[in-house]
């Protein structure tokens, strides 16, 4: 540990003199040429700078629980998917009218499998509502997880929570019950159990994840080849988070054998096979329990936090809010220089590192309001997207089987940025940091609208309704265009999430204290929940004959908030990536101040 030195001054509130305890130095990244440590294990020297620019970086250890973690999350993933996925269809349409009395169509029908006919908008209101809340519910189980109970421990529980959800869901969809009128009941239930259990769930298990990178600073490795090359963490996360997000997306894809099951079958199959994957989760955690890497719960920082921000807009107003040298003023190193040791009368219990790391949260924050309308493009508002499938011809095909093709991209395209583009960009130096990478994938979101809108006005040109052709009952009721027209919008979502969403998984993690790491990424999944809400409020406009406008409205602003952010936010691939945790030495100024 660093020695101390003790100084004595004034404080904020005039009291008398305080006793500030602050470190010689703090824990930085070793200088060039210096020993790399993970923990007691020596993992080579630090690079020069003449070396970062020069040699090739490539990926790191993982520990050997990190990639068993991310198949939790594809179970998880392809319960909550392959559920979510027949969601739309389920509300929307009724019993199809010579089907089963499960929900599933007739042989060779157009009509797409249904169960509780509520109609487009109550089916975009639900679903949205659903959307909402497992992604503003996080909040909660991040703050849980960090402060109270860890975050492994509110993981287990997430799951407990989402096991009783799937259970309801089967038994709600059972024919008998459907065919009698009482499938309303039981559906909405498990919907808020599952969005209860998703939200406490889901921002733990990302960042639980990505910890399982334990070295911090880059170092020289000689490869057999005699290549010296760097092992990067910012590499290493990089390709673990592409994998942890490739995986979701392998259980997204579920959503394959659940629209057959709906369409096929019915929905009783169609809840069934999800809650069947997803109890192989409690088996992969209790085996991989002793491996992991777990954080303890920390304690409420929350309140240092707001206290460091409070002191800054003291000091500074608003102006260059959120710069280095706006929260400069507030570290103690420097509120010691100007006689300063204690903040309303306590002694302050933050270090520099501490301030450092509030400085890049908060950047890392702003960043995340240009998300909201990147979630509107990438999938459009509401139920749009699904109800343009069912007004084109299917060929008996499920309206909903075409989306698909966006889990399908990604499962095909991870490994291709992971082991092609991304090495290849590496080898020439082509620097291609989380902003470029974000600001392309806002780009990519909205052009799949402007293939969402031209698509809409096809269907209208060409339906036997017109302008009317959501609920056309003219002839077989449907636009000759093939549903499969969609897939260069759903692969365009496809990609554009792998730049931006795995970046921004990326960003969260690294720009944010370990003691906060789950309450950050679930701000980041809450930019979700905003997107929903304002979804939610166009809900009554989801109606014929103006559906093209829903794409365009998102499309334009998309396209023009990408360069606004890239200009505001393109020297932060320049920062350092990962920061040296501060918390242990945070954890030794609390304790002096118990003392």
């Amino acid at each position: 540990m660093a020695p101390q030195e003790s100084i004595e001054s004034s404080s904020f509130s005039g009291d008398k003199k305080a006793v500030f305890t602050v470190s010689d130095e703090e824990k930085a990244s070793p200088s060039a040429t210096e020993p790399v440590y993970d923990g007691d294990q020596y993992l080579g020297q630090a690079p020069t700078e003449e070396e970062l620019n020069t040699l090739r970086k490539v990926a790191g250890p993982v520990s050997g629980s990190g990639y068993w973690l991310c198949t939790v999350e594809f179970a998880e993933r392809a319960s909550y998917y392959g559920c979510t996925w027949v969601f739309q269809n389920f509300i929307q349409y009724p019993l199809p009218p010579g089907g089963n009395g499960a929900g599933a169509s007739a042989p060779g029908s157009e009509k797409p499998a249904g169960a509780l006919g509520q109609g487009l908008q109550v089916s975009s209101a639900l679903t949205l509502l659903f959307k909402f809340l497992a992604y503003c519910i996080p909040i909660f189980g991040g703050w849980l997880a960090d402060t109270r109970l860890g975050r492994y421990k509110t993981i287990c529980i997430g799951v407990v929570i989402c096991g009783v959800s799937h259970i309801i869901m089967v038994v709600g969809a059972i024919p008998s019950i459907l065919q009698a009128g009482h499938g309303m009941a039981p559906f909405v239930v498990s919907l808020m159990i599952l969005a209860l259990g998703a939200g406490i769930f889901k921002p733990n298990i990302s960042p639980t994840v990505m910890e399982q990178v334990t070295f911090k600073h880059p170092y020289i490795k000689t490869l057999k080849s005699g290549e010296r090359v760097i092992v990067h963490p910012e590499t290493t996360i990089q390709r673990l988070t592409l994998t942890f997000y490739a995986l979701i997306n392998v259980g997204a894809f579920f959503g394959l054998a659940t629209s057959y099951a709906a369409k096929r079958v019915g929905y009783w199959l169609a809840f069934l096979l999800p809650g069947i994957i997803y109890f192989l989760m409690p088996i992969i955690l209790a085996l991989v329990y002793k491996k992991t890497i777990k954080t303890p719960p920390q304690g409420n920082i929350l309140g240092d936090t707001l206290r460091v921000i409070k002191l800054a807009v003291q000091q500074n107003g608003f102006r260059k809010f959120g710069s280095e040298a706006y929260f400069d003023s507030v570290k103690p190193s420097e509120l010691a220089r100007k006689g300063i040791a204690s903040y309303k009368g306590k002694p302050i219990s933050w270090n520099d590192g501490f301030v450092d790391d509030v400085r890049r949260t908060l950047v890392a924050c702003q960043i995340f309001l240009f998300y909201p309308i990147y979630y509107l493009n990438n999938g459009g508002i509401g139920s749009i997207t699904n109800s343009q499938a069912g007004s084109m011809t299917t060929k008996g095909a499920p309206n909903d089987l075409v989306s698909n093709f966006n889990p399908l991209t990604i499962i095909i395209a991870s490994p291709i940025l992971n082991y092609g583009l991304y090495p290849l960009l590496r080898k020439h130096r082509i620097e291609f940091g989380p902003i470029k990478r974000i600001t392309l994938g806002f780009v990519l979101a909205a052009l799949s609208c402007v293939v969402g809108a031209l698509l809409q006005w096809r269907v209208y040109e060409t339906s036997p309704c017109g302008y009317h052709a959501t609920e056309c009952d003219i002839g077989n009721g449907v636009s000759p265009l093939s549903v499969w027209a969609q897939i260069p919008m759903y692969v365009l979502q496809a990609l554009s999430e792998l730049f931006a969403v795995v970046s921004g998984y990326e960003l969260s993690f690294s720009r944010s204290p370990k003691s906060m790491r789950a309450l950050v990424v679930a701000l980041f999944l809450f930019m979700n929940a905003v997107s929903s809400a304002i979804s939610q409020a166009v809900v009554p406009a989801l109606a014929d004959p103006h559906l093209i406008w829903p794409f365009v409205g998102t499309a334009v602003p998309g396209v023009l908030l990408a360069g606004v952010f890239y200009w505001m936010y393109r020297d932060l691939d320049k920062e350092t990536f990962l920061r040296e945790d501060s918390d242990s030495q945070q954890e030794i100024l609390s304790e002096k101040d118990k003392n």
